[in-house]
């Protein structure tokens, strides 16, 4: 017999349930049953079940239509109940019998009592709606026992802990007992296992173990388990509750600490509290008289304002940082001449000529009493120590030091600051570093100042100049203070590591210290005392377990770090250092020691190899000059072919140095008679120079001479006859100006030994100024003519 759905939804709503069954009612053997997810459903329980309508509407029907309303409900694997499939039910489910079924819009709201645990013995229908043959293991087949009646009381005195500590137990322990008796050990451990939070595998765990003593065993696990969890949610909730009181209490006495405050007239406000700060902060200070009043002005206005209005938040802001500026705070300068050798010398090696010129530098500050107005440019290549002499600077006088870089920087408000009518206004770099400090005659240093830069927002190296000038800077004006601030007092360092991309006004006020780079002895000795055992303190290695021979020191220098610096030189100790450390841990006994033979162990094959000046005909070795330092150029020149005039120039030669080449061409090819050269030589021959290596750009004047030389030695088909180098601008008159970069040329030529030199005689000062260690061992020539450089590279 059939009916419709409508009919069939209509008699499940007139539904009801019947008696509640009795363990020896009869039960059948077919099944229908639906899928749980969460967790197994007991015997012991009686609880309403949510259905989706469309999938198990069928199957709720069927078991209704049945005269014992019967259907089985089992746990399945999967999360998802309209995913399953009968291979994901559990074997073992409980049957239970359906009281009233109430239909919500798409679902259906089942009440079910569970009766009897089954085991799926066969499956008669593998899709929805499910049917399975069933094997039940009745209650009354449960025999009591000592051990039994000894779990039941262990599980009645554990859900006795539990009832304190969740007032929710005792709601569904009445349940349970209005249905069932204590004396029913099997039932009591199936409510007690339905009472924990114990996860779904647990719990069916103990649904499918059918001998009583072992199921009571785990249940009472299980509540153990539970007491422990309502014990600690029980102490965790203590916590929140005396963190919760106490703040009530505080915040309870706080109003009562403001109301008697309030009868007693000591009460004060956050804004009153604030302008005291700032009275108090201005006591020790020496404002100027229109600091002063524009400070008197701003505390007025704050004491009417609204402390909600955003012009409360400007004003407040705008005093924090007038009141924390060190007006008219000085430190005292420790001006000895003495301790500031010591202290260059204990932080630095060699570069003595630079020291000297500090030391100078200090000596008229330490005669007119004070050293402000200064602004000091310390010019060399990367690595020499610029930016650790201006510290060494600020230590020997005992001034604070503070350090900011200005590369790239392309906004002038860095500089003087923004306008209070933005929205995040700050001060500039400077006003910060003066409230940093915490006093006006700071030493500041300006890193990279030649690669600073410009855009639509402003230049400001032009805001500099108002900055670095003395006669401008003691009245400068910060946009955001709006006030004159003195920074007369303070010394200024900058760094940059060439001059020509500084703007000449801005150069104009500097006083200008060249760092040039070190030679190979002086590396060693910076070496030793500095690099080395910083590198060793960085990776935790002690005195001694490290040992580096000073041959070792030397290769390194001279095949990996090259450069004029000693940053590279740095990074190469600090790989040693590293692998040191990994052989120590491997186990190798320290010290270990670093030799010539194993360096390449430890830093692989060399990056430079040794370097030989080309001699040839029509081959010569110049000096030049590079933002790295000093280097050495091998100019060659030669006759392509007779047929024509011509010159030809490569090696990416800027246009100073292609002016210079030609200039040489020039003088030499029209001089041709005075220097023993074939008159007729140039007239017939096509030329070409070259300056390797082809992939560096070059540029300057001062290869005037060598070019000229190497032209001459090809013409007379003769080569030098001894190892030398050369530098100096040549004109068309032959006459050898002077060129810049001295030290670094001498200290390039002594790397490649190089022991004779012809330089201008103009320069002759720039060599003699040189250290003594710079100078040994060379010799040079100093010439004023074309006419000396020829007689010297060829005396017959």
């Amino acid at each position: 017999m059939t009916t419709s759905e409508p009919e069939a939804a209509q008699a499940l709503d007139n539904m009801s349930g019947s008696t509640l069954a009795r363990a020896g009612d009869v039960l059948p053997t077919t099944v229908h049953v639906l899928p749980i997810t969460n967790r197994p459903f007991f015997p012991a329980q009686a609880i309403p079940l949510v259905l989706e309508r469309e999938p198990w509407f069928r199957t709720v029907e069927l078991a209704m239509g049945t005269p014992h309303k019967i259907v089985g409900l089992v746990l399945v694997r999967k999360d998802k109940a309209t995913e399953v499939a009968s291979q994901d039910f559990y074997t073992m489910g409980t049957a239970c019998r359906i009281h009233k079924v109430v239909q919500n819009g798409d679902t259906l709201q089942i009440f079910v009592e569970g009766l009897q645990r089954f085991q799926i013995e066969q499956w008669l229908s593998d899709d929805r709606p499910f049917a399975v043959r069933a094997r039940y293991f009745l209650e009354t087949e449960v025999r009591e026992t000592h051990d039994s009646k000894a779990y039941s009381v262990a599980i009645i005195n554990t859900i006795k802990e539990l009832l304190p500590l969740n007032p929710l137990y005792g709601e569904e322990l009445k349940f349970f007992l209005t249905r069932f008796g204590p004396d029913e050990p099997s039932r009591l451990g199936d409510f007690a296992a339905s009472l924990t939070t114990a996860s779904k595998e647990e719990l069916q765990d103990v649904l499918k173990t059918t001998d009583l003593e072992p199921r009571l065993e785990k249940v009472l696990l299980l509540l153990k388990k539970e007491v422990e969890i309502a014990k600690t949610q029980a102490r965790i909730s203590e916590r929140v509750e005396e963190k919760i009181n106490e703040q009530q209490r505080q915040f309870f006495l706080r109003e009562q600490l403001k109301a008697i405050q309030k009868e007693l007239g000591i009460n004060k406000d956050d804004r009153t509290a604030e302008i005291e700060v700032f009275r108090a902060r201005l006591l020790p200070l020496v404002l100027p008289p229109n600091a002063a009043k524009r400070v008197d002005e701003e505390l007025q206005k704050m004491a009417v304002l609204e402390m909600g209005s955003p012009e409360y938040a400007v004003t407040r802001n705008y005093l924090d940082w007038l009141t924390l500026l060190p007006w008219g705070q000085y430190s005292s300068d420790k001006i000895d001449l003495k301790q500031a050798r010591a202290v260059l010398d204990r932080d630095h090696d060699g570069l003595d000529d630079v020291k000297d010129r500090i030391i100078e530098f200090l000596a008229v500050g330490a005669m007119k009493g004070e050293v402000a107005g200064s602004i000091l440019l310390l010019v060399g290549p990367p690595g020499v120590g610029k930016t650790s002499i201006g510290r060494s600077i600020a230590t020997a006088l005992g001034r604070k030091f503070y350090r900011f870089s200005v590369g790239g920087m392309r906004d002038e408000a860095e500089i003087k600051g923004h306008r209070r009518t933005y929205i995040g206004a700050m001060p500039g770099k400077f006003i910060q570093a003066i409230r940093e400090v915490g006093v006006a005659n700071p030493i500041i240093m300006l890193d990279e100042i030649d690669k600073i830069g410009s855009s639509f927002q402003g230049n400001p190296a032009s805001a500099l100049l108002e900055v670095l000038d003395p006669e401008q800077n003691v009245d400068f004006l910060d946009h955001y203070l709006d006030l004159r601030f003195d920074l007369s007092k303070v010394l200024f360092v900058c760094t940059a590591n060439q001059l020509d991309t500084i703007p000449r006004p801005l150069l104009d006020r500097m006083e200008v210290i060249r760092l040039a780079g070190y030679i190979t002895s002086e590396k060693l000795a910076i070496a030793k005392h500095h690099l080395l055992p910083k590198q060793m303190r960085k990776v935790g290695l002690k005195r001694g377990q490290l040992r580096i021979e000073d041959q070792a020191i030397r290769e390194i220098i001279e095949g990996y770090a090259r450069e004029a610096g000693v940053r590279n030189l740095e990074k190469k100790l600090g790989s040693i250092a590293r692998k040191a450390v990994v052989a120590m841990i491997n186990g190798k006994e320290p010290p270990i020691k670093v030799g010539p033979r194993n360096l390449e162990a430890y830093l692989d094959r060399p990056v430079f190899q040794p370097i030989k000046p080309l001699r040839g005909i029509g081959v010569i070795t110049g000096l030049a000059w590079t933002p790295m330092g000093g280097a050495i150029l091998d100019i060659e020149a030669t006759r392509v072919h007779r047929a024509s005039r011509g010159f030809k120039l490569t090696g990416q030669l800027g246009d100073v140095m292609r002016e210079s080449a030609e200039i040489a061409y020039s003088y030499v090819s029209s001089h041709c008679k005075q220097y023993s050269c074939p008159e007729d030589f140039f007239d017939k021959a096509s030329l070409h120079l070259h300056v390797p290596a082809g992939a560096i750009p070059k540029d300057g004047p001062s290869a005037g001479i060598t070019i000229a030389s190497a032209l001459l030695s090809l013409a007379r088909g003769k080569r030098v006859a001894r190892p030398l180098a050369m530098t100096g601008e040549i004109t068309l008159t032959g006459y050898v100006l002077p060129v810049g970069g001295i030290r670094e040329k001498i200290i390039a030529a002594r790397r490649v030994r190089i022991p004779e030199i012809i330089m201008p005689d103009s320069n002759r000062n720039d060599f003699e100024e040189l250290p003594d260690n710079v100078r040994k061992g060379l010799v040079v020539h100093y010439v004023k003519h074309y006419r000396d450089v020829a007689a010297l590279i060829f005396p017959d």
